[in-house]
């Protein structure tokens, strides 16, 4: 009897361990993700974290532009009064300037001056029979004739003077004839001398 009675106690406790078992394995089994499931969450994880964050856009760069000039100023430039003679590309001639004249020369020269500017004329001998008779100012008060003379060889002389402050033109006229010829004498040379004011800054 008591041989029966442990085999029976031995076979109720492995039934009831196999009938606790059960329901714990599948209770795992039913809850937990399978290995599959677990392989492929961690795949998607780390893509996701492959691609990276998305990085902000950069703000665009704007244009600088150069400062304007101020409102109402502007750049000084020469200026010179109104219907006055220009300076030539080469200038004009100032102080003490010598104009000589030969023969078989242009019968009429242009000269630009500044004011105050004095002009020494040499007029040599003539080929023909006239000689120099005499100068004149189409402008007195512009450039005035001093100083004339006639040395024995036949070469004359004349000191123009321009006026010190104010411009304009004027020509110089010089005049000959034949001694022995009747008449008034005619022009044989012209000189244009055009007194041009310095420019003023403002």
């Amino acid at each position: 009897m008591r041989g029966w009675t442990g085999g029976w106690k031995a076979a109720v406790v492995v039934v009831l361990l196999a009938g606790c078992g059960a329901p714990a394995g599948g209770g795992g089994t039913g809850a937990g993700p399978g290995p599959s499931e677990t392989a492929g969450t961690g795949t998607g994880a780390a893509e996701s974290g492959s691609s990276g964050p998305a990085r902000p856009p950069r703000p665009a760069l704007s244009a600088r532009s150069s400062p304007a000039a101020p409102e109402g100023t502007t750049p000084s430039r020469p200026t010179r009064a109104p219907g006055s003679p220009t300076a030539p590309a080469g200038g004009c001639a100032a102080g003490r300037v010598e104009v000589t004249v030969s023969p078989g020369g242009p019968v009429r020269q242009r000269l630009c001056v500044r004011p105050g500017t004095v002009v020494t004329l040499v007029l040599r001998p003539r080929l023909d029979d006239r000689r120099w008779t005499a100068v004149r100012s189409s402008a007195p008060a512009l450039v005035v004739p001093a100083g004339w003379r006639v040395d024995a060889n036949g070469t004359a002389h004349a000191v123009l003077r321009c006026a010190g402050t104010r411009g304009g033109g004027a020509e110089v006229t010089v005049a000959a004839r034949a001694p022995d010829v009747a008449g008034a004498a005619r022009p044989a040379f012209t000189l244009r001398l055009d007194v041009v004011p310095y420019a003023r800054e403002g």
